[in-house]
């Protein structure tokens, strides 16, 4: 190990001592002095220029340079303490400090002693006073240069991130320590890029945030930092689109007169260009003998299925088999009905009313009868099944392929690494992979979280989609309106047309938030706070009763939630597509994958407990079929409160990529990136997924053609250090689950 890894592997131990360092340790986590510098200011104090006392400004901050005339402590009356009045002069004018119990300035602020002080000039009995200012000592043991003096004082003040038992102060002492002592440093970012991108280099840059000498100073230091969490994350994306690349994996293609012909050749419409333009971008990259790592983000409606679908019959086209893996049985059930009816014949082949050239789909979730479960299962592993569609109930040992070919994953943000991974090695090379979400995801974030996947994005609706009409209905404020939301929904159920009606909790039972499916609102982070003191959030079981007695009585009302049984929850949804369900009360559950063209209302009470990305969602459940969507935010919440706000933008806009980013905005950007996952904190301190959309950029371009040159970085030992260290953590496990 070289003399500049251990300066910043070394423990703090050695650089401020035992006790403070098991602080840091306890406190912050922090053991080395990396760890230490790369603990950043949160923001800086600007202690100003000085001030003569004969023209200071009443209630404004300003720095001062004087010395003390006199001192005098004043005993409380009647209790403990002392008040300390210091009166101090610079040859213009004077000014009264005062300091209240404080011993350290009792013994330092002696007649004679010269110091810089800053804070807020009030007026007490008419005179300029300073209640409790800074201060810093002027040594006037020897000859002292004040201009000098006054330059240090003058610089920003950083302030750390600091606990009750760890003011700010001591952190800053603590870097100061360890920069006093810091050598040369070993750069993990490469002098060619440092030079392509005018970057200082890293112990400059420490300094620069950790001691600028202007408000100035800071920023290219700042700049120079989000490249050392940049570089490492996209080197670590880059080797994985390396690695993928080296795997072999069986081309795919579609087959003159097979069943991708014949399917294209039954649809009653046209696809759209983006969906044209996705279908070539996936045909072309299963065609390839490796494997396709694609995601695929569209917006709700945009016809994301339709497109895996043409890819998987191409896969079958292969004699190869395609699994769909969905997060609920719900949505499982729903993609398999929407499949089969899509394919017709080429569903059924050996039935009387089949196509002999089709190809069996076979559904598998954890609650099947076991009878039904080997058909299927059969199907499956003899080939005759060459679209399988399930839950989680496909990843067991039990479940075997004949040859699989391409995995698609549904909703991908609900299934952990080792799911994915043990779907994977069903097949007998490296299957392709597409995966989709319905969420859309800002290109910054796509370019971070998922950097080693291809991004293809549906941003048109297929024509004969409908708009759909957002408004946020004041429960609280004006109780007219909610009269109003039931009103809206028996006229649309008198048209002929359905309802849904989602709430945040199930309720009867206990009142557990949590669905059976792993489904649950999913708030901004400040919609706790939002929903301090409020009524428990309102549940799928108590609304649906007091429905059907009240407002909305007479109509047929089905209840949808995870707890229900699974045949249970099947029997509902195909009454609900049927039409003999006319308004649907449920859970999240219809957050993704249902689609019921004939619904056109839905009301979401409690939506200020809802996210932004997941009221989109749920939202686009309505507007499928000819006639327009309408749908109604319910809230109790203040108008002027936070999550008034949210429903105010999703009301304003249906463009799910601009949600997304306000989504983004309101949250915490660690929990993007893996932290709330992990339980620990981001490896991104400085870098914002949002606001630095061209670093981010940059840094992609330069890890790809960093890798091409030198794949096992050989020659940059530096920055391996750094992007083992980042494997090593619990962001690279999230990374894994991407």
């Amino acid at each position: 190990m070289n003399v500049e890894r251990e300066a910043l592997a070394a423990p703090l131990t050695e650089v401020v001592g035992d006790r403070t360092a098991k602080v840091l340790a306890k406190e912050l986590d922090l053991a080395t002095v990396g760890e230490l510098l790369r603990y950043y200011p949160r923001r800086y104090y600007d202690r100003g220029e000085l001030t003569d006392l004969a023209a200071l400004p009443v209630d404004e901050e300003v720095t001062i340079c004087a010395e003390v005339a006199k001192a005098t402590k004043i005993p409380f009356r009647g209790r403990k303490g002392f008040r300390l009045d210091v009166q101090v002069t610079d040859g213009s004018g004077s000014l009264l400090l005062t300091f209240f119990n404080n011993w350290k300035v009792d013994r330092e602020l002696r007649p004679g002693r010269s110091a810089f002080f800053a804070g807020k000039v009030g007026l007490y009995q008419g005179r300029p006073q300073m209640s409790g200012p800074e201060y810093e000592l002027i040594d006037t043991d020897g000859d002292v240069d004040v201009d000098k003096a006054a330059e240090e004082f003058a610089k920003p003040v950083p302030i750390y991130p600091s606990t009750a038992s760890l003011p700010s102060w001591t952190i800053k002492r603590c870097v100061r320590q360890a920069m006093d002592q810091l050598p040369d440093l070993d750069d993990p970012v490469p002098a060619e890029i440092r030079s392509q991108h005018r970057l200082m280099g890293l112990r400059k840059a420490f300094e620069g945030v950790h001691r600028p000498a202007t408000d100035a100073a800071m920023y290219p230091a700042r700049h120079r930092l989000k490249w050392d969490e940049a570089l490492p994350l996209q080197i670590v994306l880059a080797q994985r689109r390396a690695a993928s690349m080296n795997d072999t994996a069986r081309a795919r293609t579609a087959k003159p007169g097979g069943i991708l012909e014949r399917f294209d050749a039954r649809l009653p419409f046209t696809l759209t260009a983006g969906q044209q333009e996705v279908c070539e971008q996936i045909e072309a990259d299963i065609a390839q003998t490796h494997p396709m790592h694609r995601l695929l983000q569209g917006e709700v409606g945009s016809g994301k299925t339709i497109v895996a679908l043409r890819a998987m019959l191409t896969v079958v086209d292969s004699d190869g088999q395609a699994v769909l893996l969905a997060p609920t049985e719900v949505l499982a059930q729903q993609h398999y009905r929407s499949i089969t009816e899509m394919l017709g014949p080429l569903s059924r082949p050996g039935q009387f009313d089949g196509d002999p050239d089709g190809t069996k789909v076979a559904l598998l979730t954890g609650s099947q009868g076991a009878k039904e479960r080997r058909a299927n299962l059969l199907d499956v592993a003899s080939g005759d099944a060459g679209i399988v569609i399930g839950t989680h109930a496909v990843i067991q040992d039990k479940v075997d392929f004949l040859d699989l070919g391409l995995v698609v994953v549904d909703e991908q943000h609900r299934f952990g690494v080792e799911q994915r991974d043990a779907l994977r090695a069903k097949g007998k090379e490296p299957p392709h992979l597409l995966v989709m979400t319905a969420t859309p995801i800002p290109r910054t974030v796509a370019m971070t979280v998922f950097g080693d996947l291809d991004v293809s994005e549906l941003k048109v609706l297929p024509s004969g989609r409908s708009p759909i009409a957002t408004h946020v209905v004041p429960a609280k404020a004006k109780p007219q309106f909610l009269a109003r939301t039931w009103e809206r929904i028996r006229e649309e159920v008198g048209k002929g047309y359905q309802a849904y009606i989602v709430c945040p909790r199930i309720g009867g039972d206990g009142g557990d938030e949590t669905d059976g499916d792993g489904t649950e609102p999913r708030p901004a982070a400040s919609s706790a706070s939002d929903a301090e003191d409020k009524r428990p959030p309102l549940a799928v079981v108590d609304v649906a009763a007091e429905l059907e007695a009240g407002p909305l009585t007479g109509l047929r009302i089905g209840v949808l939630h995870g707890k229900l049984a699974p045949q249970e929850k099947d029997d509902v949804m195909t009454k609900f597509n049927d039409g003999e369900v006319d308004v649907l009360v449920a859970t999240t559950v219809v957050e993704v994958g249902v689609n019921v063209p004939n619904a056109s209302v839905m009301a979401i009470l409690d939506a200020d407990r809802f996210g932004v990305s997941q009221l989109h969602q749920l939202r686009g459940r309505v507007g499928r079929g000819s006639v327009p969507g309408l749908c109604l935010l319910v809230t109790e919440t203040d108008a002027d409160s936070p999550a008034a706000e949210r429903l105010k933008a999703v009301a304003g806009t249906t463009d799910g990529f601009e949600l997304s980013r306000i989504d983004l905005e309101q949250r915490r950007e660690g929990d993007v990136l893996g932290a709330a996952q992990s339980g620990r904190r981001s490896s991104l301190r400085l870098l914002s997924v949002l606001r630095d959309e061209d670093l981010i950029g940059q840094a992609r371009q330069a890890a790809t053609e960093l890798i091409e040159r030198d794949p096992q970085l050989a020659a940059h030992p530096a920055l391996a250090r750094e992007v083992a260290a980042l494997t090593e953590s619990d962001q690279a496990e999230y990374l894994a689950m991407t």
